[in-house]
């Protein structure tokens, strides 16, 4: 059984056209989240205290920048993945941490696809670089992120006919 029953499915490879910008929904940095991503996973003083944070070049506590991208795949994933054909991503190109990301501060996230292009090695599959741009509640971006996807097609791309029987008689 697939994971994905086409008719769950509103898009596909075909409908990710090059240059089409999607908003991906908003999301509030709550400050106690903050702190229990980094003292999990990026355990820098800057992100886990608001005293230590008060000292950096920050000025106040910070969401980590691997804390945004969490964020910003969880919007992801939760507004278009699940309605999509998506098969995950061989990587990211590029990634940049714009602006710091505080808590209270409401970030929207874009995509906006780049290019597409069928995957060589696999005719139900296409590919889409897409760009992530993030944005906080005063319209500055915070991070942008560059990457492929890899999507099934909704129609394969035709293998070169067979030769048909000759007709007898």
């Amino acid at each position: 059984m697939s994971d994905h029953p086409q008719k769950n499915i509103k898009y596909f490879w075909e409908d990710l056209e090059a240059g089409k910008r999607i908003e991906m929904g908003s999301i509030t940095v709550d400050h106690d989240e903050v702190i229990a991503f980094a003292s999990k996973y990026d355990p820098q003083p800057f992100h886990l205290s608001d005293e230590a944070a008060a000292k950096s070049m920050f000025g106040r506590l910070s969401a980590s920048g691997w804390h945004t991208c969490s964020m910003a795949m969880g919007l992801m994933v939760r507004n278009f993945l699940h309605e999509s054909s998506s098969l995950g991503s061989p990587g990211l190109e590029k990634i940049k941490w714009l602006k710091p990301v505080y808590p209270g501060d409401t970030l929207t996230l874009f995509q906006v696809i780049q290019d597409r292009r069928p995957m060589n090695s696999r005719p139900d599959v296409g590919l889409t670089r897409t760009l992530w741009e993030m944005f906080n509640q005063h319209g500055e971006q915070v991070l942008l992120m560059d990457g492929w996807g890899m999507f099934r097609r909704r129609a394969p791309a035709a293998a070169a006919p067979a030769a048909s029987p000759e007709k007898a008689g």
